[in-house]
């Protein structure tokens, strides 16, 4: 099976010369880390990170605080991404056991085997590539993760259910799964974080679930999320890459960028908030 790109000419550009430009203009914007990648790396301290998922034009330069970090850190083997479910579609939690994904950049292989002892290990987990085919959440990191290298795998999960006990979960499969098949792995947990509001509530209210996410302390994040009514929708994902990437070693988180589409697309009166960050 190959899951063909849902969001190509809408969310990023759809052919490969026009999106190597865009990811460029991503990494060289001022909101952005104002340069591109140096060598990649070989250290693989990083464990987890956080990226959005909007339009490239609106949080790309955000994302790619996260991506120049990962590049230079080194690149895993597997990327296990972890993405909200926008759409309704599918099973509480999603995977894919097989196949590829395609985007304007090339194919990314499905790890067959760290999917399936997923699967296997965690019982609510489901193979449903039905949750998958239209979600963009996902999606949206593949162009990043191809242009730092081609070679790693992928292992996709859409989020329906996001509590913080399944999300703990879920992050402690992943876990198991990466030290049981001895795999170099990095979680990504695609997140967009106040929807809709004016720019300083925005920022406000998120700045106070970041200070929970440099913590590490993902029930305080979820604490924060319902105390400021933060309509953040990605934020199973975080506390399961928190869980995560505390299982397989990190002990410490860095925001590296937070900004709103107002910063980006210049208005600011009913925002979404971006925020890129790194677990190691």
């Amino acid at each position: 099976m190959i899951r063909k790109p849902a969001v190509a000419g809408m969310f990023y550009e759809s052919d490969e010369d026009s999106l190597k430009k865009r990811i460029k203009w991503c990494y060289q914007h001022k909101l952005g880390p104002g340069r591109l990648p140096g060598k990649i790396g070989s250290k693989r301290s990083i464990k987890g990170l956080i990226a959005p998922h909007a339009g490239y034009v609106y949080s790309g330069p955000v994302a790619a605080c996260s991506y120049l970090e990962l590049a230079e850190d080194g690149m895993p083997e597997t990327v296990v991404i972890l993405c909200p479910n926008h759409t309704g579609i599918g099973s509480g939690l999603s995977t894919m056991t097989e196949g590829s994904w395609l985007t304007p950049l090339g194919e990314v292989e499905i790890d067959g085997q760290f999917a399936s002892e997923l699967l296997n290990y965690y019982p609510l987990l489901d193979d449903d590539p039905s949750a998958h085919l239209n979600e963009h959440s996902c999606e949206v990191q593949l162009p990043f993760l191809q242009e730092i290298s081609p070679d790693f795998q992928l292992v996709p999960v859409c989020m329906m259910m996001q509590d913080l006990e399944t999300s703990r979960e879920l992050g402690e499969a992943i876990t198991h799964t990466a030290q049981k098949l001895k795999r170099d792995t990095v979680v990504i947990a695609s997140t967009d974080f106040t929807h809709y509001q004016p720019h300083d509530v925005a920022r406000a209210h998120d700045e106070e679930v970041l200070e929970a996410i440099a913590a590490m302390d993902e029930l305080e994040m979820m604490n924060q999320i319902q105390k400021f009514n933060v309509t953040m929708c990605g934020y199973g994902p975080v506390a399961a890459t928190i869980e995560a990437s505390r299982g397989m070693g990190a002990t410490e988180a860095t925001i590296l960028k937070y900004a709103t589409s107002g910063d980006t697309g210049g208005d600011y009166t009913s925002v979404v908030g971006y925020a890129s960050a790194i677990f190691k």
